[in-house]
């Protein structure tokens, strides 16, 4: 029998779509409790988080993950149906098998085997889960029990999310970081008209094309030696009425930066702005920071513990990076908590027939225990 493909299945099987965590958490905390687990289930809003711990007192290692998944898009386009595991050439098809219902399964699977070969560990073992990580905004899941963590004075010296962070295969790479996303609704006003009377009218396109030009253009840093220069990118630009013979009256574009520790929310809005000011613009700009950069350097306990345990239960000397996009760790980080991420590979994510390969989701329980044993029994 295998525990963690057995409880992967009956995860997938639950249409947990974000912010719906379709009984996900109810499951794995009755488990939990079964396993001696504290469990506290704190809703906010839509939104259910799970808060598992084991242990008493001394440093606190956590493990950090989601039940929701995004939709399937079209169901017909998958060679199985999403919401049914289903096992073919040696991989499980479904919904979050690799982001992140496998993960979850394990850390789990890895807890429950922990907590009863070493009943009397140091320290203090847990599992914080949410049903709101894929959504846009993540107000009312990791985000809102940081702050009640903070006002209950919760703290967490080492964290592991187990987003999927592998390549090619499990241990590959470890995300030792991550870079800020800072995001951006920018409004252009123009003055609406004829397009054959352009001198009566202004029209917001042309004025924006510049300004632009200008911010594509534009280096934010040089980055340093942990992340990739900042990039800035315009995920969405829309104007016009639908007619070919009106010039609107407004641009409205939706603008990201994903910056790293070399930059400052606030010097990016400021130059951004300036920019616009420059082009003489009629603008309004509503930013939203979802999360600062956050690093664990090298030297870190929890960063030298999980790169030890890939090299030797993977046999690979892992890539540490901190590239790629963002995650729930983003909240954890400024309690001064280290933040590593290490899970399965992430080819499928997102996509039609997302899968994780069978010998990957058997290992990383073993992956996620070792980890509890280096650092909570010294073995």
């Amino acid at each position: 029998m295998s525990y963690v493909l057995d409880l992967t299945c009956d995860l997938i099987r639950r249409r947990s779509v974000t912010p719906e965590d379709a009984g996900c958490l109810p499951l794995i905390g009755g488990r939990l409790v079964s396993a001696g687990f504290r469990v506290e289930h704190l809703r906010y809003g839509e939104v259910d988080n799970l808060w598992a711990v084991h242990g008493t007192a001394g440093p606190t290692l956590i493990f950090l993950g989601h039940t929701d998944v995004v939709p399937s898009g079209p169901e017909a386009s998958w060679q199985s149906p999403p919401f049914e595991p289903t096992i073919r050439d040696g991989r499980l098809y479904g919904r979050g098998a690799a982001d992140m219902k496998g993960s979850v399964a394990a850390m789990v699977v890895a807890l429950e085997q922990f907590v009863v070969a070493h009943p009397d560990h140091r320290g203090r073992v847990g599992l914080l889960l949410t049903s709101d990580e894929e959504g846009p905004t993540n107000l009312d899941g990791v985000r809102k029990v940081v702050e009640h963590f903070r006002a209950i004075g919760e703290h967490i010296d080492w964290c592991v999310v187990g987003e999927p962070s592998a390549k090619e295969q499990l241990g590959d790479l470890v995300r030792v970081g991550r870079r800020g996303s800072l995001s951006g609704t920018l409004s252009v006003r123009g003055v609406q008209g004829h397009v054959a009377y352009p001198e009566k009218a202004l029209n917001p396109i042309h004025a924006f094309a510049p300004a632009l030009a200008e911010l594509a253009a534009e280096r934010w840093d040089e980055g340093n030696s942990d992340f990739p220069p900042t990039s800035f990118q315009v995920s969405n630009l829309n104007a016009g009425t639908g007619a070919t013979n009106v010039i609107p009256g407004e641009l409205k574009a939706l603008i990201n930066f994903r910056y790293c520790t070399a930059s400052r929310a606030e010097d990016l809005r400021a130059r951004t702005e300036a920019i616009l000011h420059r082009h003489g613009l009629d603008f309004a700009l509503d930013w939203n920071l979802s999360g600062e950069p956050f690093l664990t350097p090298p030297g870190g306990v929890l960063r030298e513990t999980v790169v030890a345990v890939c090299r030797e239960l993977c046999g690979i000397d892992p890539e540490q990076s901190a590239g790629g996009g963002t995650s729930d760790g983003r909240f954890i980080a400024p309690m001064g908590t280290e933040v590593v991420e290490i899970g399965p590979v992430n080819a499928t994510i997102h996509k039609v027939d997302e899968c994780v390969a069978l010998q990957e989701l058997e290992q990383l329980p073993q992956l996620y225990r070792a980890v509890c044993e280096r650092l909570l029994i010294g073995a």
